[in-house]
This record gives C-alpha cells, structure tokens and sequence, in this order.
C-alpha cells in the first residue's frame, strides 16, 4: 500500500512536468542545458536562502523569515538567469522549432528556464515527503491526516506549473518594462508560498483551493503574454482530421 502511495504521489507531481518536458524539451540539446542551468540556479538561490538564514540566529525559529527571504532570492535568480539568457540570445536561436518567428524565441527560453526552476523546486519541497511515503507505515493510523501525502503531491505540481508561467510572464514584463506583470509574479510567488504555512494546521484546503486558483489565473496571464487569444484557443481545440498517404 505504501508503495502504491509513493507512485501515486510521484506522477501526481511529475507526471505533468515529465511530459511537458518529454514533448517539449528532451529533443533539443539546447533546451535542456538551459533546463539544467535554470535549475542550477534556483539552486543557487537556496543556497543564499540557507545561508541568511543559518547567519540570522534570533529569526531561525520562524519558518515564514526563511520563507520570505526565499521568494526574493529565487525571482533575484530568475533575474540573473534572464540576464544570462539574453547575453547568449544570438547563439540560441535555434533553441526554437523550425518554422517559428525568431521572436518567439525569448518566450521559449522563458518557458524552459520556468521549467526548469519548477521542477527543481518540486523535488526540493516533496523528496522527502516521498521517502517518507514508502514507508513503513502511513499517514493517519494515531497522528497526522491521510491527506498529507496526497496534498504535498498536488501543491509541488502547483509550484512547478506556476514556476513555469512565472518565468514566461517574468522574461516578457522585464522586457517590456511592465512593472504590473513583475508585481503579480512577486506578488503571487509570495502569496502562494505564504499559504502554504497553513499546512502546520493542516488547513490543507486552505492552501490548495486560493493556489490552484492563483495558477489559473497565471496561466492565462501567461498565454495572453506569448500571443495567444480566445479565437486561437477555439481553434487548438478543434478536431482535425488527418489523412495517412501509404506509397509504394
């Protein structure tokens, strides 16, 4: 049964971002050295994280100070990651499909380096909540909540979607100078993180319902950012049918 549990809770968080990097990213060489480098950052960003907090002794006990300061490095990061992309921009043109405008191009850097910095944030935050759900026993039998797995599982799928979104809207408000885009990344980035303090009370509801509704909202954020309108969502919708040429 605990074997079960892992699995479910594995592909619940990553079994989304597997795919979106299976069909996306895992052809290109390029794309997935900026995966890596963007994940190496954030890593990076949890290291100054760490730091700060380990030097500030009286604040060690208050986890929403780590938390904080957390958000602030990791956007500082996606700064940095940004910058890094852009001095390197000529040389990754190709990072695109065939037949994509070239000016395309920034918003797919953008949505490999958000990727990259979700995925990596979702292992950090539920690695050792899986090891902890292999066993032996469960959640539930004298303390805790059968739900915690299940709820740490669907809020590190949350965090890598919203990272991902993040990092499109982010590169595009920063080249465009659109402080308002910059504050909903900040904003939501904070909020969201800060909502996840509640599950010390196990107000798990409280957590996921306002974070997956923050997600939805910057995912369509994000879609407008790259060009996308409601006539051309109409049209990814539609039935096209496919006719197979057999020669001999």
């Amino acid at each position: 049964m605990t074997l079960m549990e892992f699995f479910g809770c594995t592909f619940i968080a990553f079994g989304p971002p597997l795919a979106m990097f299976t069909f996306t990213i895992a052809k290109d060489p390029i794309r997935i050295i900026i995966l890596i480098a963007s994940a190496f950052f954030w890593l990076l960003s949890l290291l100054l994280s760490s730091i700060l907090w380990f030097m500030v002794i009286p604040l060690k006990s208050y986890l929403a100070f780590g938390l904080v300061f957390s958000v602030l490095f990791q956007e500082l990061f996606r700064f940095l990651i940004y910058k890094l992309l852009c001095k390197a921009e000529m040389g990754l043109r190709r990072v695109t499909d065939a037949g994509t405008h070239a000016s395309n191009s920034k918003h797919v850097l953008a949505y490999v380096s958000g990727l990259g910095f979700g995925v990596m944030s979702g292992a950090f935050s539920l690695v050792n909540v899986l090891a902890d759900a292999i066993g032996p026993g469960t959640m539930g039998l004298r303390d805790g909540t059968d739900m915690f797995f299940i709820t740490s599982a669907a809020t590190a799928l949350c965090i890598i979607l919203l990272h991902t979104f993040w990092g499109v809207i982010f590169f595009s408000a920063v080249d465009k100078n659109n402080y308002f885009q910059l504050l909903w990344v900040l904003g939501s980035h904070m909020l969201v993180s800060c909502l996840t303090l509640l599950n010390r009370r196990e107000l798990y509801f409280a957590t996921l319902i306002p974070a997956y509704i923050v997600m939805v909202i910057t995912a369509l954020i994000a879609y407008v950012v790259v060009g996308g309108t409601l006539s051309s969502f109409k049209e990814a919708l539609k039935f096209r049918r496919t006719t197979l040429v057999v020669t001999e």
